[in-house]
């Protein structure tokens, strides 16, 4: 007799955009999904041409885009033998982060109040808003002079992108916004809120990733018993020790509920009241779950930025790791620590290339770019890039960092560029993983997520031969929101916990880019020379010799040019092997 299938729904929300996914749980095929883009800003994102450390985005953009994301999947899915609405057995949502926005005693967002709306402050902050570094940098200050430990599981350093940072940084610019608040919330616990209905900031279960990640939240085991003492707030600014009183004193990972899809929710978009929703999680640490995050496998989610997140035993794994955004009990898979690190600008560093430097008429300017970047041999441009265009998450901590090309000529060309960015872009990631090794945390595999994982075959094959690992790629193309499911699976009770759901619904594809050996070669010369910059440009008080770099890379780019025609194996002019994968 054929089982009587069932179905999860996770719900991804990215920067520009919002994707509804329906998934088998037993399998974990993907039967449909839809995507809605946010109407708001540009691209989605509300901007401001006399600052460009803001983005902000509009919260009822969030309410339509799940609406409609879901409603389009569902009914695309019901063109599948079997798909019956009335099996969706759970939702997970999962969301940028962090992006807190700022809501009324009843949960409404401010920006849908007819007195703000319009307001960029009483709209959602979203995770790439830069505008609070310098509230960023007195939160350090004042944790490292008073001996607190809340910076000890965030890195050492708190963010401009983070939940307190934005905040005070609100009080100061936007003084009647700030009382106008009753709480503020997180996106990915603002959307479970809304379509449950438990939309009262009181009742509203956070979510642990969120909470741990970003505001920087630990509970009585794993730290100093919930967010920071108001003590501590008060020294910033009295109005955030009152405002610590309405926000949270718990916070749970996303295998439990935060309620029951609400009947208003349920109507619109065309299921049975009633089915469980998971707490929210962030984007990347879904998207962890979805491509099989386990210990020594660092998942890499690319996108327009990238978040490389692991997990390592709850007992005996480091305490502290500096640079780091985050280790926190319970925010990737319940029962292990979750590690969170990652780089401001990638997608978005290539996407600023070519938009400003390197226009192809009737071509995909992408496209273009890569056909012309792999046809040069590692080294061979001569270039070198430090990534920092929009300042560096890890393992600097520093929003004020900015890009750097150096060995530019009048012979350079753009697929040199191109290629050389997406060389720092991997450098800035070894960065990552030698940080995460030097405290005991080992990174034997490398699985890849999201649109340039899938798209850029040039780009995964430069990463492999920089990391000298092998890099894998999930075998779903939408792991964030597949990550979502598999919480969704959960507590629609399908599997027991999210490791039995995410076995049953995840995986990598079988082939993987491996590193070749001439090419890992030659990137470890420039890396040594990436390490020089990094460090002089990025580290205080680092005394460095740069007076050989120009040098060095003339003659890497001669020892290149010179070189005779590549065997088969490591030829610049073919597309980059792909070989079998080892699965385990």
């Amino acid at each position: 007799m054929a089982r009587e299938r069932r179905f999860a729904l996770g719900v991804d929300y990215g920067t520009s955009s919002v994707r509804a996914l329906v998934v088998d749980t037993a399998t974990g095929e993907e039967l449909a999904t839809s995507v809605f883009d946010f109407p708001g800003g540009v691209a989605g994102v509300i901007l401001d041409e006399r600052d460009p450390n803001l983005a902000r985005q509009d919260p009822a953009d969030y309410i339509a885009g799940f609406e409609a994301a879901v409603a389009e999947a569902l009914r695309r899915a019901g063109s599948v033998p079997g798909f019956d609405p009335g099996r969706v057995v759970g939702i997970g949502v999962d969301t940028t982060g962090s992006t807190p926005l700022p809501v009324d005693a009843s949960g409404l967002p401010l920006a849908m109040l007819e007195r703000f709306r319009g307001n960029p402050h009483a709209q959602a902050w979203l995770w790439k808003d830069h505008t609070a570094h310098a509230e960023a940098a007195e939160i350090t200050d004042l944790a490292r002079r008073r001996g607190e430990p809340y910076l000890a599981k965030c890195g050492g350093t708190y963010s401009s992108e983070w939940f307190w940072s934005k905040i005070l940084r609100c009080r100061r610019v936007a003084p009647d916004v700030f009382a106008a608040a009753h709480s503020w919330v997180e996106l990915a616990d603002f959307v479970p809120a809304w379509i449950t209905g438990n939309r009262e900031p009181a009742k509203i279960r956070r979510g642990i990733c969120a909470a741990g990640h970003k505001a920087m939240f630990a509970d009585a085991r794993g730290g100093w018993g919930g967010l920071p003492s108001k003590d501590f707030l008060a020294a910033l600014d009295p109005a955030l020790a009152d405002l610590r009183d309405r926000l949270y004193e718990e916070a749970f990972p996303s295998d439990h509920k935060a309620g029951d899809l609400a009947p208003d929710i349920a109507r619109r978009v065309g299921l049975p009241a009633g089915i469980p929703v998971a707490v929210g999680v962030i984007d990347a640490h879904s998207g962890a779950v979805g491509a099989g995050v386990r210990p020594g496998r660092m998942v890499k989610i690319i996108g327009t930025s990238t978040c490389d997140i692991m997990v390592a035993p709850d007992e005996g794994a480091p305490g502290e790791i500096p640079g780091l955004c985050g280790i926190v009990p319970g925010s990737v898979l319940p029962g292990y620590l979750g590690l969170e690190a990652g780089q401001p600008a990638v997608g978005d560093l290539f996407n600023w290339f070519v938009s400003a430097f390197a226009p192809h008429a009737g071509e995909d300017p992408h496209a273009a770019l890569t056909r012309q970047a792999g046809r040069l041999r590692p080294g061979e441009s001569g270039l070198l890039a430090l990534d920092w265009n929009n300042g560096n998450r890890t393992v600097l901590v520093d929003p004020l960092l900015t890009g750097l090309v150096l060995g530019q000529t009048l012979r350079t060309t753009p697929a040199e560029m191109y290629r050389a960015l997406i060389e720092a872009t991997a450098y800035g990631a070894l960065r990552i993983i030698e940080r995460l090794e030097e405290h005991g945390v080992a990174v034997r595999e490398v699985v890849a997520c999201g649109g340039i994982a899938e798209k850029n075959p040039l780009a995964m094959q430069i990463y492999a031969d920089v990391f000298d690992r092998p890099v894998m790629l999930s075998r779903s193309a939408q792991a964030c929101a597949l990550g979502a499911a598999v919480f969704a699976a959960v507590v629609g009770g399908t599997h027991p916990d999210a490791a039995s759901a995410q076995r049953a619904m995840t995986g990598v594809q079988d082939r993987a880019f491996r590193p070749r050996p001439e090419a890992a070669g030659v990137y470890r010369r420039l890396y040594a020379l990436y390490r020089l910059l990094h460090d002089a440009f990025g580290v205080p008080g680092t005394t460095a010799d740069l007076s050989r770099v120009m040098k060095d890379l003339i003659a890497i780019r001669t020892e290149a040019r010179a070189a005779p025609t590549a065997s088969a194996s490591d030829a610049p002019t073919r597309a980059p092997d792909l070989d079998a994968a080892a699965a385990s």
